[in-house]
């Protein structure tokens, strides 16, 4: 069983069970699921791009990703509906738990100028999401083997009702928040 799997139980949630003044111990929040997309707009005209990025969210999560077709047509940016722009990966049980522990303790940190992430990115209902501007944070991606910097947002997807909540489940994890949010 992962080690951030073993804390939560064991530690973080009867310590968010007080905390948050709950009344019943199923109403402690707990992550359900991380969703990793990396959009590739370039994939209009260069195909080889999707092919580019389904390689590089393999090998950070260790799933294969699915391609995402744009849902509608989009003039302004030459994009019609069906065509294909961008790949995710939902990962759940123990993928994203070692995911998590990776993204936490050994790709963030590795991000350059990092002061913390932003405490504001929730959605009003506990869940946060992450925006990367590149993939080379994480040490299974080397350098020389790819063709173009990506960026990528991670969805983290909780069951708390508030962000306060979703916050405090984050935050017990390490998630490292900005100082003064």
């Amino acid at each position: 069983m992962n080690r951030l799997l073993e804390q939560y139980k064991n530690e973080y949630a009867p310590a968010l069970f007080e905390e948050l003044g709950l009344d019943n111990v199923m109403q402690v929040p707990k992550i359900k699921k991380v969703v990793i997309n990396i959009g590739v707009g370039e994939a209009l005209e260069n195909p080889k791009a999707l092919d580019a990025a389904v390689n590089d969210l393999t090998i950070i999560t260790g799933q294969k990703p699915i391609i995402i077709a744009a849902k509608k047509a989009i003039s302004n940016f030459k994009l019609r509906e069906g065509r294909q722009i961008g790949v995710k990966v939902t990962l759940r049980g123990e993928k994203m738990w070692a995911f998590l522990d990776r993204l936490i303790n050994v790709a963030l940190p590795r991000v350059r100028d990092f002061r913390g992430i932003s405490a504001d990115s929730f959605d009003g209902r506990g869940n946060y999401t992450l925006g990367l501007t590149e993939q080379l944070i994480f040490p299974e991606i080397q350098y020389d083997k790819i063709d173009k910097v990506r960026g990528m947002e991670i969805s983290i997807v909780t069951n708390a009702t508030n962000d306060d909540h979703g916050r405090a489940l984050l935050s017990k994890f390490g998630m490292p928040f900005m100082k003064g949010n």
